[in-house]
């Protein structure tokens, strides 16, 4: 049986903080870095930043415990020509449980109020070919990275607590052992990274003055985190030059 690690998870509200101010910088970094490096106009920059936000949607077996996302995706890269470029990103989904494995510990803890959140940070580095006329184009990008997935639970199941092991104890984080989950936690979380890779499709749409371009992709996620895999696909609606 796969072990989790110890580390402390982030909570909700540092998560978000976190964002913000990442999204605060990204957006005011976005258009300076532009204007010094390559001045206004200019469709075939140097450098390329991206800034979106994907929409993320598991697959089995993350499914069963995961329903749709959301979070933030943001990378910078760069243009060895107009149509390949290296790129480096950074993506973090929150990702809400579903009724199936928040079910057991409701029924476990006989309370409708037990609830759970996770979270997907990654953290990679793509190949873009990119085939872009004046106003629309077509890419595909793909490459490895480093993905990290936690979940958590708002209570622990009281110890010494009977229960048969099903993979919705796992994906919070408790062992199991003869078929039993182990009730030995205080504070009920799971910590999983491992390299994976991703790969996928994107279109763009030029938006006012050049480089700038608005950007829709589709991208399958995959990485053997823990027992349970994380496997998504991620629609991301952006902003990019």
């Amino acid at each position: 049986m796969p072990e989790y690690t110890a580390l402390p998870i982030l909570s909700g509200r540092t998560v978000k903080y976190s964002v913000a101010i990442f999204l605060w910088i990204s957006f005011t970094a976005l258009p300076c870095a532009a204007w010094a490096q390559e001045g206004n106009g200019n469709d075939d920059p140097l450098i390329t930043t991206s800034l979106g936000m994907p929409l993320s949607a598991p697959l089995n077996p993350m499914r069963e415990h995961s329903s749709l996302g959301w979070g933030v995706n943001t990378g910078v890269g760069y243009n060895f020509n107009r149509r390949n470029a290296l790129i480096g990103e950074f993506m973090c989904n929150w990702l809400y449980p579903t009724n199936e494995t928040l079910q057991p510990i409701r029924i476990a803890l006989q309370s409708a109020n037990a609830s759970g959140h996770a979270n997907l940070f990654a953290l990679t580095g793509s190949y873009r070919l990119e085939l872009r006329g004046r106003t629309l184009g077509i890419y595909f990008i793909g490459g490895p990275g480093w993905y990290y997935r936690t979940a958590s639970l708002s209570r622990p199941v009281p110890i010494g607590t009977p229960i048969s092991c099903a993979r919705a104890w796992q994906w919070w984080g408790y062992s199991c052992a003869g078929g039993i989950v182990i009730t030995n936690l205080t504070e009920v979380h799971s910590n999983a990274g491992a390299l994976g890779f991703n790969g996928g499709i994107g279109f763009t749409a030029r938006v006012g003055e050049a480089p700038y371009r608005m950007y829709v992709e589709s991208r399958y996620h995959f990485a053997p985190t823990g027992n349970i895999s994380t496997k998504l696909i991620a629609v991301t609606v952006g902003i990019r030059y």
